[in-house]
């Protein structure tokens, strides 16, 4: 049997990984400054976290949801206490795409509708109701395509008179669009969306898989616009590679049950490296780092980037050009051995270094980026002049 093949794979194994590097089976260096998609949040092989999974397996690895598993409830405690939201309730699963796929199916049981309000260019995931959420019609099967979705701008003259067909049950959006190309709505729009799904007894969905867990310097990305959805969708940097995802609901939304369930989600492993990237987070306080290192690294990519915009908060970063970037991020792997991503976007290139990583590292990304740029605006300039 070979692999399904949807991948495109460069041609690099990585074997082991400490803090921001990795490195290969032919023994090569690189700096990750990705994260494996915004996923490795307190560094590979944090020895806190790997503490914290080793104690857990030789316990017990797991049992499923029909019995205490306590190591669940120390877990939402903590990330209650961490995110200022104490009073939420929290539903554990396995990735980003099932936590929204249950975020909107708890909006749509709460409500009792069915249409979902989008923002153009979102992604939240490829799961049946996430991937109709998804502005990519590429990645919706017929099968998935007869889901009630609205793609909006970031217009809320445009969400109301959606809202006000009556048959609207959540409003989905990420604070700030990660695949989109670190695109972010203002806070003002933020705030104004709240306050319509208020009004008119909508629920708000915030999509922080990407965006969140100390992501843009505080815990949430939607924090910074002081507003509080309704459920608030997690993944990704939340086991720092362990897979385990979860929504936060608050308490207007109640339980009862089989309204939801899972066999993996919330497993003691996943739940002993959650605590951990909790803990680490807390007691390394990443999420003022995060804000430092951010702006740090702005600052120098507005002084010397020789970009048309930079884009995001914490370090969650997006550089713009005016040429498509696929060059200088394959060069920035294959000649300086960084990890760097890309977005939907060809002319973006994304950020989302793990939350811990140095100065020293950020100052090596650089200057590897100036020098790659500086050639690519060259060679455009030369082909410009040819024109």
């Amino acid at each position: 049997m070979e692999l399904f093949n949807v991948y495109p794979l460069v041609n690099i194994t990585p074997v082991k990984g400490l803090g921001a590097k990795l490195w290969d089976d032919q023994g090569q260096e690189y700096l990750d400054f990705y994260g494996g998609h915004a996923v490795i949040s307190i560094g590979h092989s944090h020895p806190h976290y790997v503490q914290r999974l080793t104690e857990q397996l030789q316990n017990i690895g797991f049992y499923s949801n029909s019995v205490q598993i306590p190591i669940q409830t120390q877990l939402a405690h903590k990330l209650g206490q961490v995110s200022s939201y104490e009073d939420y309730a929290l539903f554990l699963c396995n990735s980003g795409a099932e936590a929204n796929e249950n975020a909107l199916k708890l909006a749509s049981f709460h409500t009792g509708k069915t249409r979902v309000v989008a923002f153009k260019g979102a992604f939240h995931g490829r799961t049946s109701g996430a991937v109709a959420a998804t502005d990519n019609p590429k990645i919706v099967a017929p099968f998935n395509a007869g889901h009630a979705i609205s793609f909006l701008e970031y217009d809320l003259t445009a969400v109301e008179t959606t809202l006000q067909g009556g048959d609207v049950c959540a409003v989905i959006i990420e604070p700030i669009q990660g695949v989109g190309g670190i695109i972010m709505p203002s806070d003002s729009f933020l705030q104004g969306l709240a306050t319509l799904c208020k009004q008119y007894g909508i629920i708000l969905i915030a999509d922080e898989v990407q965006s969140g867990y100390g992501r843009s310097g505080k815990f949430f990305a939607h924090q910074h616009a002081g507003i509080q959805p309704d459920i608030i969708s997690v993944a990704k940097g939340m086991g720092n590679g362990f897979p385990i995802g979860g929504i936060l609901i608050a308490p207007e939304l109640k339980a009862s049950y089989g309204l939801l369930g899972t066999t993996f989600g919330g497993n003691h492993l996943a739940c002993a490296a959650a605590l951990a990237v909790l803990e680490v987070i807390e007691d390394e306080n990443l999420l003022a780092h995060a804000t430092e290192l951010g702006d740090y690294l702005r600052t120098e990519l507005l002084a010397h980037a020789g970009a048309e915009e930079i884009r995001g908060r914490g370090l969650m970063v997006g550089i713009k050009y005016d040429f498509p970037i696929k060059d200088v991020r394959d060069k920035l792997l294959s000649e300086h051995h960084i990890f760097v991503g890309n977005a939907s976007d060809p002319t973006v290139l994304r950020l989302l270094p793990p939350l811990n990583i140095s100065k020293v590292e950020v100052d090596r990304f650089l200057q590897a980026l100036y020098a790659l740029t500086e050639k690519s605006v060259e060679i455009i300039q030369q082909a410009s002049a040819l024109d």
